[in-house]
């Protein structure tokens, strides 16, 4: 099958790490996969040179970003119709809000025939803005997806949300397909690397908590500190580090500038990285504190690398993290902050997790199972657009 694949930029974020696993291995069977990207923004790190040096197809798209950009937004419109038009995809399957707009309404105009399939990486449709403009977002998904012949989601929580917000009227064009990354560097860990703690200046018996993830507002990046600080007097050896970068960095740091000495130097931030296997290597659990997800992908390499996690019960996290069995949820900082005092308290517990943790993901979320799911909803959808030419 001729595939082309729609993201709004390559990121080091869940989508772009999955669609890096997953073309690899497509590719590899034969698929002729093409990839469609805007430009990151600064600090969020990109994965165009990833896909590059793996010998895939990716080509950055001018204008396509994040957000209503007008000139840009009708810049990169007609640039996916041209580059849809020369290749004539057998499927288009864009990737979150902004891509879905555009690469479904540019594979419309420009390759009718060709199946269109589209995946909520979670959602930005309620709690995000304010009424009236949550009310638009849904009417304008449930027109797109009346033309899409799929609908993915990345969670169960996550399908039914687009249910209950009637994006779709009903499940039969509507599936959930759980992220798949590629998992072996993650499972290889067996020891500490050493580089992290040596940037950190952390010790060999300090307790590393890491918080891996856009610093945006809806990760809630400060309630990590609130956290810290229930714990830091009772555990003086807990110490956090910040994984990633974003428009809250700014305010974070100033938060952290705020604290006392002592915790100020509990607290590092090192920015979006690349090499996620010798960050996790290094951590000791990682603490997920986000209001909204559909299924984080830091979750699931977290538990590859074998670290348990202390997460917000929101979302698909649930789908990933089973409480008291592979990790711990919570409503609550409090909830949190027990949760991670039990792994400080019985080392024991934790590495009970962090063993089920990754038994549980090795072969849901692999790169070779997302990429069995993708190919086998574009061999249906390609099949039902030819019966019914």
């Amino acid at each position: 099958m001729r595939i082309a694949r729609v993201l709004t930029r390559l990121n080091l974020g869940g989508p772009a790490r999955q669609a890096l696993a997953a073309d690899t291995q497509l590719a590899a069977r034969g698929h002729d996969v093409r990839l469609y990207a805007g430009t990151p923004l600064p600090g969020e790190g990109d994965l165009f040179d990833d896909f590059v040096a793996r010998g895939l197809s990716v080509e950055r798209v001018p204008g396509l970003g994040r957000g209503i950009t007008g000139v840009g937004d009708l810049r990169a419109l007609a640039a996916l119709k041209s580059r849809f038009r020369a290749f004539q995809p057998d499927v288009v399957h864009t990737h979150a809000s902004k891509a879905g707009a555009l690469g479904r309404r540019a594979a419309a105009a420009s390759v009718p025939r060709a199946a269109r399939v589209h995946t909520f990486h979670g959602h930005v449709l309620e709690g995000y803005f304010p009424e009236p403009i949550s009310r638009g977002l849904v009417a304008l998904e449930a027109r797109l997806a009346r033309d899409t012949d799929r609908v993915l989601a990345v969670a169960h929580a996550t399908a039914e949300d687009l249910l209950r917000l009637k994006v779709l009227p009903d499940e039969r064009r509507l599936l959930v397909v759980p992220p798949g990354i590629d998992l072996d560097p993650f499972l290889a860990i067996e020891k500490r690397h050493g580089a992290l703690r040596g940037l950190v200046g952390a010790k060999e018996t300090d307790y590393l908590v890491g918080v891996v993830g856009r610093l945006a507002e809806v990760k809630q990046p400060e309630l990590a500190l609130d956290v810290l600080g229930l714990l830091a007097v009772k555990y003086p050896r807990l110490q956090l580090v910040y994984v990633g970068d974003g428009e809250l960095r700014g305010s974070l740091e100033r938060r952290i500038r705020a604290l006392s000495p002592d915790l100020q130097a509990r607290v590092h931030m090192v920015g979006a990285q690349t090499d996620m296997p010798a960050i996790l290597a290094d951590l000791d659990a990682v603490l997920l504190t986000s209001r909204a997800e559909g299924a984080p992908v830091a979750l699931i390499e977290a538990a590859a690398a074998g670290k348990p996690a202390i997460a917000m019960s929101v979302g698909g996290v649930p789908e990933l993290v089973a409480h008291e069995r592979t990790g711990w949820l919570g409503a609550s900082t409090d909830e949190l902050a027990y949760g991670l005092s039990q792994f400080l308290e019985n080392p024991a517990l934790s590495s009970g997790l962090a063993v089920r943790a990754r038994l549980r993901v090795e072969k849901r979320h692999s790169a070779a199972a997302l990429a069995d799911r993708l190919e086998d909803v574009y061999a249906r959808v390609v099949e039902e657009r030819t019966c019914a030419s």
